[in-house]
């Protein structure tokens, strides 16, 4: 195949306005991902599109195992899907209230906020 990128696990985007941290989970039109290392605004950053990640969560949100997770991109966290939130993947432990970080498996799809 001539017409062969990459696998798309691991995408090349823009850094964004005030840079990013290493393990953070950023937005980038309809794609989210986590920064693969810290970089500054305006320089080259991998985002890992598919995979487990452990990201933090909304202390209130409650969540089982296969709970469909989405990105709050205000609040920088997961959280239930709902309105203004970006779809993500789903968890994969239980993450009750109280717990601020949960285990989620990145659908690496593009998304839309509900």
């Amino acid at each position: 195949m001539r017409n062969y990128l990459q696998n798309g696990q691991v995408i090349t985007v823009s850094t964004p306005t005030g840079g990013i941290a290493s393990g953070e989970g950023l937005i980038v039109g309809n794609i989210f991902g986590i920064a693969a290392y810290s970089a500054a605004e305006g320089d080259p950053l991998e985002l890992a599109t598919t995979g487990v990640y452990k990201l933090p969560k909304a202390t209130a949100a409650v969540l089982t195992v296969g709970a469909r997770v989405a990105w709050d991109n205000t609040a920088k966290q997961v959280n239930t899907p709902g309105a203004g939130r970006f779809p993500i993947g789903t968890a994969t432990e239980v993450a009750g209230n109280g717990i601020t970080s949960v285990a989620v498996r990145l659908d690496g799809v593009a998304t839309a906020a509900a």
